[in-house]
């Protein structure tokens, strides 16, 4: 891990198309600002761990789940069959 110090209004250059700016400093808080391209995808990293946290609590559903989820789909309509003879 690379760290810096740095002062508000100083910024960070990441990749040549990265800018972090040191917008405001309080308290023990830190404000961010990011110009970034639009391709680049930014993330809270608790934001982004809660999602996978519920994520794989969805995937991990019991039998039972499942069950009931076929349960509200309707019956395959009955196949016309040739009569025997």
């Amino acid at each position: 891990m690379l760290v810096l110090s740095r002062r508000v209004g100083e910024q960070l250059v990441i990749a040549g198309d990265i800018v972090l700016t040191v917008i405001e400093v309080r308290g023990d808080g830190v404000r961010l600002g990011i110009d970034a391209p639009r391709s680049v995808r930014i993330h809270r990293a608790e934001v982004l761990d809660a999602v996978r946290s519920e994520n794989a609590a969805a995937a991990a559903a019991d039998e039972g789940v499942a069950t009931a989820l076929r349960g509200l789909l309707a019956p395959p309509a009955p196949d016309d069959e040739p009569a025997a003879g």
